[in-house]
């Protein structure tokens, strides 16, 4: 979402960086590149302009000219002010890379009221609200829709509970909002539900019959908290529909959808200042489970492209399975590393994301998701090594070595590719093999962390050590062979 943005920043300050020395004038004719970039990226101009402004009266002063490196130093005030704008506080990293969760330790059922726009995603982000609040925090959710307006609203929400696990009011047909909310607290209550999401009715656009119905319903329902669903592909105009939506209700919070899209990242950007309320969670994808916390701490480290290694390290403890990475750590300290344990990590790689996902997260990895980019290798690669190991016998992935011509034939038959594709994939295992081979020389991940001084690395991967969950068997610089960056051909 943020990629032209990151692009735009990026080059700027390449361009102090590569100064030895930077006068006030340096300064002031990068800060107005940089006010450019946020324009194009439809940040909202008062927005821009506080920002400018704030950069500037703190990277014009002597300690940051005077500076071993001033250059850096003009990085690290933007990020700052980035994380301020999103409404972080860069003085509490801690928090800042935490995110505002929700309010759930309330007198149940707590009602959680999301509201906004027609096709902003809000009976999806309530579906995804719920699965959340049920897995993450080990609470009983009910989820109501009081779209009276739209067809087949009602019935959408039942189908996504269904899918989610999470119980949904039984439609009464012809009953009004208000008349649906009162009906939902009440069986909230006989049934001990912890919280209860209502899933309101939007309109195309913001109009006196919406705000009253809205009104109406938080009245009778008193909600803990209200959520503003917002589309952030919609742009500048996302932000007028906030401050409309902030005038007339008492919102808590805001959650942006589509995040993983091509939208320019001014709504991001501009909500948290013009709503004044955090922006709680963002929305990565169509699927029910692909919504993660807003922390403006890991947004500005993406912007000026530092990776979000606090996400990959979340992703990665939520999709590796304990019993695989112990039994993977096991593997590595005895130097052994077979097809099996390869087909594993090729899948945790895929479970996180894709390679496209893992690259952006990484810290210095910009450069490798562009040559990926510019490549053409996407995760199609990944698939087609899983067909591979997958058209092999269980002998041949766990004894490589076995591999003969025949064999290969048959293998690449099988897997829709060609012998080429399956003696890449097989040079790749021998590298890696080599690789862990090394390791057990060292001593194993033990020894390997005290290189490091001291032992952090192993549990990037979360439990067991398993350093092969965020892809640690993958030699530096890609997968060799396979038409992306380290490529061997």
């Amino acid at each position: 979402m943020f990629d032209n943005l990151s692009d735009r920043l990026g080059g700027v300050f390449d361009k102090l960086k590569g100064r030895g020395a930077l006068k006030e004038q340096d300064v002031r004719d990068a800060m107005r590149e940089v006010r450019i970039a946020l324009l194009e990226a439809d940040v909202a101009l008062p927005v821009a302009r506080r920002f400018i402004d704030a950069v500037t009266e703190k990277a014009v002063g002597q300690e940051v000219l005077k500076a071993v490196s001033p250059g850096q130093q003009v990085v690290k005030i933007v990020h700052d002010e980035l994380v301020r704008t999103l409404g972080g506080d860069p003085d509490d990293p801690q928090s800042s890379m935490a995110g505002e969760g929700l309010i759930l330790e309330a007198k149940p059922p707590v009602v959680i009221m999301m509201v906004g726009l027609q096709g902003s995603g809000k009976t999806t982000t309530t579906a995804k609200l719920g699965k959340l609040i049920r897995e993450k925090h080990g609470k009983k959710a009910m989820m109501a829709s009081l779209d009276v307006n739209r067809p087949a609203a009602q019935e959408q929400l039942a189908v996504l509970g269904e899918q989610v696990d999470i119980a949904t009011l039984p439609i009464v047909a012809g009953q009004q909002p208000v008349d649906i909310a009162r009906r939902a607290m009440e069986s909230a209550r006989l049934q001990n539900f912890d919280v209860l999401l209502l899933d309101t009715a939007g309109r195309l656009h913001v109009d006196a019959a919406l705000m009253a119905e809205m009104k109406a319903v938080s009245q009778v329902s008193t909600p803990t908290e209200v959520l503003l669903v917002v589309d952030s592909l919609t742009g500048q105009d996302a932000v007028n529909v906030a401050k409309s939506f902030t005038d007339e209700v008492p919102l808590t919070g805001v959650v942006l959808t589509r995040m993983d899209g091509d939208a320019r990242g001014g709504a991001a950007l501009s909500m948290r200042a013009v709503t004044g309320k955090p922006i709680k969670f963002a929305g990565t994808g169509e699927k029910l489970d692909a919504i993660e916390p807003f922390r403006p701490g890991s947004v500005a480290d993406r912007i000026l492209g530092m990776g979000d290694v606090v996400s990959l390290v979340e992703k990665a403890a939520a999709t590796i399975k304990e019993e695989e990475a112990e039994q993977l750590a096991k593997n590595f300290e005895k130097g052994k590393f077979d097809l099996n344990d390869l087909r594993m990590q090729l899948k945790q790689m895929q479970n996180m994301g894709g390679l496209g996902m893992l690259a952006g997260m990484m810290p210095g990895m910009k450069k490798a998701k562009a040559a990926m980019a510019a490549s053409n290798m996407d995760d199609k690669v990944l698939v087609h090594m899983d067909a591979i190991i997958g058209s092999m016998t269980a002998k041949e992935r766990a004894h490589p070595g076995v591999m003969n011509a025949k064999r290969k034939k048959r293998v690449a038959a099988g897997s829709g590719t060609d012998v080429q594709t399956v003696n890449k994939l097989l040079k790749m295992h021998q590298e890696m093999g080599r690789a862990m081979k090394q390791i057990k020389k060292m001593g194993g991940l033990k020894g390997l962390a005290a290189m490091f001084g001291g032992g952090g690395m192993p549990e990037m991967g979360g439990p067991g050590g398993g350093m092969g969950g965020l892809g640690g068997g993958m030699p530096p610089g890609g997968l060799p062979g396979l038409g992306g960056p380290g490529s061997k051909k």
